[in-house]
């Protein structure tokens, strides 16, 4: 049975306070779902099933399988990690680099898609990055810069300041023909919105659970394909990384064949508890019915503040560009976040931008409120 709006946000306690939370890209409010199966874990972790290994590896089973789903992937390319950084540090230090390889990235990425990139400079590896305009990098932009030279190409699905959504699409097929690794940070995307690594022809992906997700710190999820799988020469393994993990004797060391070699020891449990009860609730609802309320509410937000006199970053653009972060520059940022809090109106600054991010079960209403607000301020 496909949940309402209605029925959806009576799971979020926090609504109860008279707080609207248009903060999802920073940090997900968790529901009631999620906070249930918390506690279920942790009394049974604290009398009556201390070691819940087994039933750890169904719910990571499960959970990947919907996770899958919202991807298009099968389970076993997907492993589970603790940060989306140090998911690109997996792709960034298990690729065979020689001097004069190339990567592209843009000047709006979060840093989390940068460092690990700018630290391959010491292996003679250049970073081209590519110049915005008016806060958006393009998929033309990207493609534009590809050289003989360039092995890699790492994007955002959703840019974390503007919330402009790029065309994967487009830059995965030229990637596809000119066999160019293609990598996504899909942290600001996922939970929102839904990608393809089929159809987007990706090779890998990094997301951590948090934001859109609606789940835990210190869960994130890898993406990899069979074909980069292959090329990748793990810098780091552990106990779980091989076949024989439970011979604890048997030293050789023989990777497991699918994504689950790059899980190397202990996992983020409660995280994964957590992030398997925000799935199943995403899923009661619908992956693509939260995709189109999401799209409706920033579509709506962006007319609402175009009304106002805001300059916005996502105006005029088509759907297939927005996802759910809208924001806008203002000289006065600090004082509209300050004013803005004061009223239980949770949002963000970033870079002189006012970013506002709702989610699928928020409503035009309480957009509404947040204009009117905004009308007072500036």
């Amino acid at each position: 049975m496909i949940m309402d709006i209605n029925k959806a946000r009576e799971q979020f306690p926090y609504l109860s306070h008279g707080k609207i939370y248009f903060n999802h890209a920073s940090t997900g409010p968790l529901c009631t779902p999620v906070l249930e199966n918390i506690a279920r874990v942790l009394y049974e972790k604290s009398e009556t099933n201390i070691d819940e290994y087994l039933g750890l590896q169904s719910i990571i089973k499960e959970t990947k399988s919907d996770l899958g789903d919202l991807i298009n992937a099968l389970p076993d390319r997907i492993a589970f990690l603790d940060n989306t950084s140090n998911g690109i540090n997996v792709l960034a230090s298990g690729i065979k680099w020689k001097e004069g390889d190339r990567i592209i990235l843009n000047d709006l990425e979060f840093p989390a898609n940068v460092y690990p990139f700018l630290n391959l400079k010491k292996l003679g590896v250049e970073v081209d990055i590519v110049k915005s305009h008016n806060g958006i990098v393009t998929a033309d932009d990207i493609i534009e810069m590809i050289k003989p030279e360039t092995k890699l190409i790492s994007i955002s699905q959703v840019q974390f300041l503007t919330g402009y959504r790029v065309d994967l699409e487009k830059i995965g097929k030229v990637c596809k023909e000119k066999e160019i690794i293609f990598s996504v940070d899909a942290i600001q995307g996922l939970g929102a919105v839904r990608l393809d690594v089929v159809k987007d022809n990706i090779d890998f992906i990094s997301a951590g659970s948090q934001k859109w997700l609606l789940g835990l710190q210190g869960l994130s999820f890898i993406y990899v394909s069979q074909k980069l799988q292959d090329k990748i020469e793990q810098d780091y393994v552990g106990w779980l990384s091989v076949d024989n993990a439970w011979d604890f004797l048997n030293y050789e060391l023989k990777l497991k064949s699918n994504a689950d070699r790059f899980q190397g020891g202990t996992l983020n449990s409660i995280g994964i508890y957590a992030l398997n009860a925000s799935l199943k609730f995403f899923k009661q609802f619908g992956f693509d019915e939260i995709e189109e309320s999401v799209t409706s509410n920033s579509n709506y937000f962006i007319k609402k503040l175009e009304e106002i006199g805001m300059n916005l970053v996502l105006s005029g653009l088509g759907k297939k560009n927005i996802a759910g972060i809208v924001s806008f520059k203002h000289d006065n940022s600090q004082k509209i976040f300050d004013s803005l809090s004061q009223k239980k109106i949770h949002c963000a600054v970033r870079s002189g931008y006012v970013r506002l991010s709702p989610h699928f079960y928020n409503t035009k209403e309480e957009i509404e409120i947040v204009v009117n607000e905004l009308k007072k301020i500036i």
